[in-house]
């Protein structure tokens, strides 16, 4: 793996948790690592500057290159000044990871515009407008690593969770966005993926220093996709208790999308649901508990 000499990092949510492992192992290996965290609580509610400013000193006390910052990321305005002052300061930014989030929980029956908005301003908003300012100088450099944040809660149904329908959508709406960045970053060798960490952090409730499931086992996977070594886009890479497992949904050979897409030929609603084991085919055991 080589080095992140000279390479600028910004990393939301990096003040605790998952994130610091991220800066602490990018700081380590050359880059100069921008903390970036809002210092909110668990509710989401609530600023404390000094989140983000603790971590970067404790990497600068390690012997390492770190800054901490602390704007308001849910606002387009806020996304632009940040990066801006990142480019203007160093003239450059190579990478950019958004892992700050939220979990909060309100049944369907309950759920207000105001906690879905919240929901969506910090796990979709934010990373599309982190990337859209970051943009232009990844283009012109002719090189970025952006690593968005989706959610095995949202991924798959096994781990679904009641009360989590605002995380899970806007989490599965962060691969959305991967796969259309992907695209665009293609030309210019923009690597545009996602992880799915699962690390015992605050976000669970967890205040002491885990024994299993750490932060550090997960950062591996960050750092590689946020790598030179890494000319992949558009996967989601699974990451828990130092294990990694990369997934995309990818189409089956020989489909002529979308007049044949290799399905299974139904013309009535009844003929649908005579086959529907066919159609959608999964294990014994799942479709009796799912």
């Amino acid at each position: 793996m080589r080095d992140f000499n000279k390479r600028i990092a910004l990393i939301t949510g990096a003040g605790r948790g998952i994130g610091l492992a991220y800066a602490r192992a990018l700081a380590a290996r050359g880059a100069h690592v921008v903390v970036h965290d809002g210092g909110t609580r668990n509710d989401g509610s609530g600023r404390d500057d000094t989140v983000a400013e603790h971590a970067a000193e404790d990497i600068r006390q390690a012997g390492y290159s770190a800054k901490a910052a602390s704007d308001d990321i849910e606002t387009r305005a806020g996304c632009r000044q940040l990066v801006e002052r990142i480019v203007a300061e160093h003239g450059r930014l190579d990478i950019l990871i958004h892992n700050a989030g939220w979990v909060g929980y309100e049944a369907i029956d309950a759920l207000t515009p105001a906690f879905l908005e919240r929901a969506t301003a910090i796990h979709l908003n934010a990373p599309a407008w982190l990337a859209q300012a970051a943009w232009p100088a990844m283009v012109e450099q002719g090189y970025g690593r952006i690593l968005l944040t989706t959610s095995d809660r949202a991924l798959y149904p096994q781990y679904a969770q009641a009360g989590l329908a605002a995380y899970a959508a806007t989490k599965m709406a962060a691969v959305g966005l991967m796969n259309a960045l992907a695209l665009e970053g293609a030309a210019h060798d923009i690597r545009v993926n996602a992880i799915s960490p699962v690390a015992k952090t605050r976000m669970w409730g967890v205040t002491e220093q885990p024994t299993e499931l750490t932060p550090d086992s997960v950062a591996p996977g960050a750092v590689f996709l946020v790598s030179e070594a890494c000319g992949d886009s558009g996967w989601v890479l699974r990451a828990s208790n130092g294990q990694f497992h990369a997934v995309r949904a990818q189409e089956a050979a020989g489909v002529d999308y979308p007049r044949n897409i290799r399905g299974v030929a139904a013309d009535s609603a009844e003929s649908l649901a005579a086959c529907w084991a066919e159609v959608a085919p999964v294990c014994a055991e799942y479709r009796a508990t799912g």
